[in-house]
């Protein structure tokens, strides 16, 4: 049996992060990003972006900022982001490989995805997927204090499906997703050790 097979078994419940994971949608805010940051008058590289992808909005922006120097209209720069990829939501594709475990394991364990994006896009990516339905809850950087790396986003999602942190299976693909796995007290999987 494999290690993911045993923390399979163990598992009480399965969280799974969404961008990156769940879903293939770094090159879709990648693209984002960069129409938003034109729109507030500034530059950003692709390349920059996807050694970032996963953080949240104000994380994001706060490394540039303060990588750059300069201060960001963020209202408009997360307004703008949002709308690029809202009208953009047809380009996001499931990554089988990993929607295929919240398949496998729907209506037999609980299962959550815990994003640190934003509600309106989470929930768009997930109903264009047809991803949706498998979840019982869906949990983002709306719903708590503090993204990841900090631990509240996987434990709003345990505790919304009554399962102990420790008993719940996170999937995650970023650095600092795995870093709040483990701050929270919960095995996690690198899907990109999956993905390939």
């Amino acid at each position: 049996m494999t290690e993911m097979e045993t923390l399979l078994q163990r598992a009480q419940a399965l969280i799974f992060d969404c961008d990156g994971t769940l879903v293939q949608t770094p090159t879709l805010y990648a693209g984002a990003w960069q129409d938003a940051f034109r729109a507030a008058g500034h530059h950003m590289e692709p390349d920059w972006y996807h050694a970032r992808a996963g953080m949240s909005e104000h994380v994001l922006l706060d490394d540039y900022e303060a990588e750059h120097g300069v201060t960001v209209d963020r209202p408009l720069a997360v307004r703008e982001m949002r709308t690029a990829v809202l009208a953009r939501i047809g380009e996001v594709s499931e990554i089988e490989v990993i929607s295929a475990i919240a398949r496998r394991f729907h209506g037999k364990l609980p299962m959550a995805v815990a994003s640190g994006g934003p509600q309106e896009v989470v929930l768009a990516s997930l109903k264009e997927t047809g991803l949706l339905p498998l979840f019982d809850t869906v949990v983002t950087i709306d719903d708590v204090a503090h993204a990841k790396p900090a631990p509240d986003l996987f434990l709003e999602a345990a505790s919304r499906l009554g399962v102990a942190a420790a008993q719940c299976l996170v999937f995650e693909d970023s650095h600092q997703g795995l870093e709040a796995a483990h701050n929270a007290g919960m095995p996690v999987v690198d899907v990109n050790r999956l993905i390939g």
